[in-house]
């Protein structure tokens, strides 16, 4: 009889606390919807979850030196990207992209008037 009590007791205030919480995680969301909190926080989670490739990284991917150029650089990324298209891994493909946005950030730093990168 006891432990019939004590398991109703136990679901009933866990239903509760469980209700409680919900409650409070809207009210949270509504909040920072109203103050843009909660965009700026999932653009920061997105920021650190991705862990950046370094330039270094990037370079051994695409097999480019810190000497090449961004022709030298555009033509690895090309052909590393459509081989991995037709018989590679989605995974390698995707790497070489972030390769190449990585150097293309480096390369725009380094060359601010040149619109061909």
């Amino acid at each position: 009889m006891a432990a019939k009590i004590l398991a109703n007791l136990i679901v009933m205030g866990s239903g509760i606390l469980i209700r409680g919480m919900v409650q409070a995680y809207r009210q949270a969301l509504q909040n920072a919807s109203k103050t843009g909190v909660a965009q700026e926080t999932l653009q920061n989670a997105v920021r650190r979850g991705s862990k950046a490739m370094t330039e270094q990284e990037a370079r051994q991917i695409l097999g480019v030196t810190e000497q090449s150029s961004w022709e030298e650089v555009a033509k690895k990324y090309d052909t590393l990207f459509e081989r991995n298209a037709t018989n590679g891994s989605f995974y390698l493909q995707s790497k070489v992209h972030r390769a190449k946005e990585c150097l293309e950030s480096v390369y725009q730093k380094n060359q601010p008037g040149d619109p061909s990168v």
